[in-house]
């Protein structure tokens, strides 16, 4: 990557993000049941920490409200369900009590009123929770098998009563959601946190109806999905989030065949999940021995739902990478030819986003050399 300093020679700007690649494809409406988005690119969410007490504030408004012109959909930072062994920070936002809620209903409105679409990313820690949590600090860390992703002990077994109370939550969440206007919700089945621990034969050892085979380690995202699309209706937008890695654990794998990741796929569709949002650190790399199709390609390709490719677009490095194995190029031509393929139908953009808003409007429009491109020792300002 080329980088130069603009205006007061503080803020670098990008001079090869691209080619001679048309990304007028990216810019076309999409439209599935009740989702209608003015463009592909989607807003991945980010844990930000700037809500204190739980509840987002007028600098959240206009963090989401400042993107929302640029960006079909955003789905927000994680926000914390309302069972207590959800969260540890007490600067995340929650997504419930009043006026957690009522902070929620000004972001929307806000986004909504700049021609956005918006989800929120709903969220469980699970055995990720922090044992001095400020946030219900009684609580226990609760998991499947009571396993860190390191296969060491800690925290409790969730118990039958736990795993309702769970469901019970996350429904919860969602119809307020649908009541507050969001245009659909996000669950988050990536990463090592709850939804995902419980997919990961590595963290679910359990031998009850959510342990063993991959359909019953599949089945609480799957009754989490029923239990929402039993509430809100046939039409309101579910998305599912998932990832082979985990935090710290970069070849862990869910799925080592497609078949495998059909296995998992299958049943959160019969539940009435509506899009899946398939998280990668490489968006381009084939997921796969013996196919070039990428984890968004296969999701597709297995699910026929609308699919979310994620991974490094318009930034130099891959999350958590080291700074010496970087993109030597942030052409957008592998973005444009899956896409053309049929391999996703949106893409999210995470660091690209947080660093410059207007991100996908200087693409747009070929002021590439007018973005601001992402630097870690920046992001503390880059609200």
């Amino acid at each position: 990557m080329t980088t130069t300093e603009a205006g007061t020679g503080t803020e670098p700007i990008i001079h090869t993000l691209l080619d001679d690649t048309d990304p007028a494809p990216l810019f076309t409406p999409f439209r599935s049941g009740e989702l209608s988005l003015s463009n592909r690119f989607v807003m991945a969410p980010m844990t930000r920490a700037q809500s204190p007490n739980g509840v987002p504030g007028d600098d959240v408004v206009q963090y989401y409200a400042r993107r929302a012109p640029h960006l079909g959909l955003i789905v927000t930072e994680g926000t914390y369900i309302d069972h207590p062994s959800a969260g540890s920070s007490d600067r995340i936002p929650l997504f419930y009590g009043d006026e957690a809620l009522a902070g929620w209903k000004v972001v929307v409105d806000a986004v909504h009123a700049a021609g956005g679409s918006i989800f929120p990313q709903l969220w469980h820690l699970g055995v990720t929770r922090s044992q001095q949590s400020p946030l219900n600090p009684s609580a226990p860390i609760i998991s499947p098998s009571a396993l860190s992703a390191n296969g060491q002990p800690r925290g409790e077994v969730a118990t039958a009563a736990d795993i309702d109370e769970i469901i019970a939550s996350f429904v919860r969440a969602a119809v307020d959601a649908q009541r507050l206007g969001f245009d659909g919700v996000e669950l988050h089945g990536a990463h090592g946190y709850l939804l995902d621990q419980f997919l990961w034969s590595a963290t679910n050892r359990r031998s009850d109806r959510f342990g063993g085979e991959t359909s019953g380690r599949t089945r609480l995202a799957a009754e989490v999905i029923s239990a929402i699309r039993a509430e809100v209706g046939p039409d309101y937008p579910i998305d599912f989030r998932f990832s082979q890695w985990k935090g710290g654990h970069y070849d862990a794998r869910i799925a080592e065949t497609a078949a495998e990741l059909d296995e998992i796929l299958t049943p959160l569709v019969d539940a009435g999940v509506t899009l899946l949002h398939a998280s990668t650190r490489r968006y381009w790399l084939p997921e796969f021995d013996g196919s070039d199709r990428t984890l968004a390609g296969w999701t597709k390709h297995l699910t026929g739902l609308p699919t979310i490719a994620l991974g490094s677009v318009g930034v130099a490095g891959a999350f958590m990478e080291a700074s010496d194995d970087r993109q030597p190029s942030l052409s957008i031509a592998p973005l444009v030819e899956l896409f053309e393929r049929g391999e996703f139908d949106l893409v999210a953009l995470g660091r690209a986003v947080l660093s410059d808003p207007e991100f996908t409007e200087k693409l747009r429009a070929g002021r590439v050399g007018e973005i601001r491109a992402y630097e870690k020792e920046h992001e503390a300002t880059l609200y």
